[in-house]
């Protein structure tokens, strides 16, 4: 496996890996963009800012950062909610965020999120991606929500069975899926074409030499579509849901990038990312986006692989990736009228379904099926209301699965072997917090009302004031009944 480091044939190794990259991140950047509601440039916008800002920052060496399918669907909701505008001040803010947090040093505590809310969380985006992208695969307007695209895409399917124009699009689309999923089983010769500019390549080609009745991406030049927020769009920011847009977008940019580091570290035997210098990077680089008005940026595992894989050495791969995207946009934009968006529809379609961890999930519910479930509802949560809200609902979930699993508590009455005189002797042992509440009142409960009860909590690990509380005051109860009660309590 490769790894980073200077020496002979580093640069010729960078230089044939940025263009790699390139070819990856060109029609992703592009087909991002369109399925994010914005300008189709604005996608190249981000690209070059992840080659050229935070390519040259310190943090991890290959990992290539760009606009990302993981955050297309909380964009698309800002942008149809909020307009074009305030989405620069949101990515602006992100970015700030991200910068402060590296500071603080809190890169590392990425890594204590629940891994099964992360993968949710993906499961999800790829749901509410594919259900909105299928439409736009046969040259329709989505209905909107994830539920309202999942619930018309019957009434799209016999659409496309109806009429020509959606069928040749829904061709397009449908063999650029058929590209995607099959080009790696084509021999290593042919692979050197990556598979989604082969695939966006091939429908191009074919809707250009035949003539095809089909939608093109739409082209205003890199310069149109470069808008810097304005003092207005600033005003956004009153909104509790602008609050919480921007929030989503720092926490799951954040965690996203060095989730990937940590993969892109598994690929070579150079040095290890430094997180809190990563999510600087990353901040850095959103800053700049929101300063141009364009998309936020992630860490890209696609791209990171394909450029560890084409065999990088050092950062200059991905910046000069960079310096290809802003070349491309500066002097072949109208190439990207050319496009067909089936295609790109296409191409994300099948991105979405490679976020859908399938074999993870059966594996989950083998051997851990509480964190399949919080997969799974996390997933859900997304697709019924938003990716916020989604994976506010999977954090609580795990948190009380764990808080759930840590409280165990062992209440044991021991037998009675002395007169009837003697205290009945009752040991809790444990962690006795609120939610294990319920069993042991109703143990001490189900004891004689009339008999005197010795209640030793001396083996008590973590004994919550809720706990604390309904104990003596169970105690309190006993002794009014005609019990008496000694309670043993561990000292502070």
């Amino acid at each position: 496996m490769p790894g980073p480091g200077p020496g002979k044939g580093a640069l010729r190794a960078d230089l044939s890996a940025s263009v790699v990259v390139f070819l990856v991140a060109l029609p992703l950047c592009v087909g991002v963009a369109v399925a994010s509601g914005v300008p189709a440039e604005l996608g190249l916008v981000t690209g070059i800012v992840g080659g050229l800002v935070t390519g040259l920052l310190p943090g991890s060496s290959l990992q290539v950062s760009g606009p990302a399918a993981g955050l297309t669907v909380l964009v698309l909701e800002a942008v149809t909610e909020y307009g074009l505008g305030p989405l620069g001040v949101f990515v602006l803010i992100a970015g700030v965020l991200q910068l402060l947090m590296g500071l603080l040093r809190l890169g590392r505590w990425f890594r204590a999120i629940s891994i099964a809310v992360v993968e949710g969380m993906l499961a999800g985006i790829g749901l509410v991606l594919i259900a909105g992208q299928l439409y736009a695969v046969a040259d329709a307007k989505a209905p909107g929500s994830g539920p309202a695209n999942l619930a018309g895409l019957p009434g799209l399917f016999a659409r496309v069975a109806e009429d020509p124009r959606a069928l040749t699009a829904g061709a397009l689309g449908v063999g650029s899926i058929a590209v995607m999923a099959l080009w790696k089983h084509l021999p290593a010769r042919a692979r050197t074409v990556p598979a989604p500019l082969a695939a966006v390549g091939t429908a191009t080609a074919l809707t250009a030499l035949f003539g095809l009745p089909v939608e093109r991406v739409e082209v205003s030049g890199l310069l149109g579509v470069i808008r810097p927020p304005s003092a207005d769009d600033f005003g956004a920011l009153a909104s509790a849901g602008a609050i919480g847009t921007v929030v989503a977008i720092t926490l799951i940019a954040s965690a996203e990038s060095l989730f990937s580091a940590a993969a892109v570290d598994r690929l070579h035997t150079g040095p290890a990312t430094h997180y809190d210098r990563e999510l600087m990077a990353q901040g850095a680089g959103n800053a700049v986006c929101g300063a141009l008005g364009a998309l936020p940026m992630t860490a890209v595992i696609v791209r990171s692989a394909a450029n560890v894989q084409a065999g990088a050495r050092t950062k200059a791969s991905r910046v000069l990736h960079g310096c290809w995207l802003l070349l491309f946009a500066a002097l072949l934009p109208t190439a990207l009228g050319l496009i067909p968006l089936a295609s790109l529809a296409g191409v994300l379609v099948y991105s979405g379904w490679k976020l859908i961890p399938l074999a993870e999930v059966r594996r989950l519910w083998r051997e851990r099926r509480g964190e399949a479930v919080i997969l799974l509802v996390t997933a859900v949560a997304i697709v019924a209301a938003n990716m916020f809200e989604g994976v506010l609902v999977g954090l609580l979930l795990a948190i009380a699965k764990s808080a759930w699993e840590t409280s165990h508590v062992q209440v044991h009455v021991q037998p009675d072997e002395g007169s009837a005189d003697a205290p009945l002797r009752v040991v809790v042992s444990g962690n006795a917090t609120f939610l294990r509440l319920p069993r042991i009142l109703s143990t001490l409960e189900s004891l004689p009302k009339d008999r005197a009860i010795e209640l030793d909590l001396l083996s008590l690990r973590h004994l919550d004031h809720a706990c604390h509380t309904a104990l003596v005051n169970w105690a309190a109860r006993h002794n009014d009944e005609k019990g008496a009660t000694r309670v043993l309590l561990p000292t502070a």
